[in-house]
């Protein structure tokens, strides 16, 4: 079984990777369940996706203690759900940090050290800046399939089919940025 949880904030294309992961899966064999929740997404509020995937799936939920990874597209929202990782599970995390409302409105501040905060809850966190490999190909939109590619290098997944399923994905005159995008994440 396979359990991924990928957690970030609205407009940083968290639904986009889990229909790559699901395609992914699904040039494998596999029986594929996605849950989307949508937060406040539209205001750049928490959104999450569980995706699921085994001979047979009947259900898309994820319980606490359950994901074989995490993918977090900010620091925060990792922090948030840290209780999901199973104990040997891998916790992918990109270092950026998107302030929510309260912290805007002054309400409440970001927390600090939350990376070492992970490492200390989690035997298996990996980290990236992707924001900066996306900028270096040169669309910040493409962070996410970054960390897409930066995921599937610790996954036992051919690279040959995660290219392919991005190439099935996307729409096809973004093909090549996010190919590249992918390329920049796996050889991190």
């Amino acid at each position: 079984m396979s359990n991924i949880i990928i957690a970030g904030v609205g407009g940083q294309g968290t639904l986009l990777a889990s229909r790559i992961i699901g395609a992914v899966a699904i040039k494998c064999g596999y029986d594929v369940k996605v849950s989307e929740v949508h937060g406040m997404s539209q205001r750049g509020g928490s959104v999450i996706t569980f995706v699921k995937f085994d001979k047979k799936v009947y259900s898309p939920i994820i319980d606490i203690g359950e994901a074989d990874i995490i993918l977090a597209f900010e620091e925060l929202e990792a922090l948030r759900w840290i209780s999901y990782l199973n104990p040997d599970g891998k916790f992918i995390v990109n270092t950026q940090n998107i302030d929510p409302m309260p912290v805007i409105t002054g309400a409440a501040k970001y927390p600090e050290n939350i990376i070492r905060t992970l490492k200390e809850k989690c035997k298996n966190v990996l980290t990236i800046d992707a924001m900066k490999y996306a900028d270096e190909i040169g669309n910040n939109k493409v962070a996410n399939v970054v960390l897409i590619g930066y995921m599937a290098k610790h996954t036992d997944i051919d690279k040959e089919i995660w290219v392919d399923a991005i190439k099935n994905t996307v729409p096809q005159k973004f093909v090549e940025l996010n190919v590249k995008a992918f390329e920049s994440g796996y050889n991190h």
